[in-house]
């Protein structure tokens, strides 16, 4: 499974930006882009828009995947994140109908 800072890449290179281009694109430092790429540094669900835009592809998946990658990172080592992750689920279910 590909992460979200690989994904970047894959698009990048194939909408034909150098690293140092892509980083002007959106005003970051070409070091930090690096490392989002690489997975050494946290990314940003406005940055992953604004990649997103640079590249002309769909949003979606990749905001999808970064939400996903976040919700991994704070739960994959906890004894109860798959219980958390369900009790979640149903709050969320119960808040959309509540609106």
């Amino acid at each position: 499974m590909s992460t979200v800072g690989l994904q970047l890449r894959e698009l990048r290179e194939k909408a034909g930006f150098s690293l140092r281009k892509a980083a002007v694109a959106i005003d970051i430092d070409v070091a930090i882009l690096s490392k989002m790429e690489r997975g050494e540094r946290k990314l940003s669900k406005e940055l992953v828009l604004k990649l997103a835009e640079l590249y002309k592809t769909n949003s979606d998946k990749l905001v999808i995947d970064f939400l996903s990658e976040k919700v991994l990172y704070e739960l994959e080592d906890e004894e109860f994140g798959f219980e958390a992750l369900k009790v979640a689920e149903e709050r969320m279910r119960y808040n959309k109908k509540s609106r």
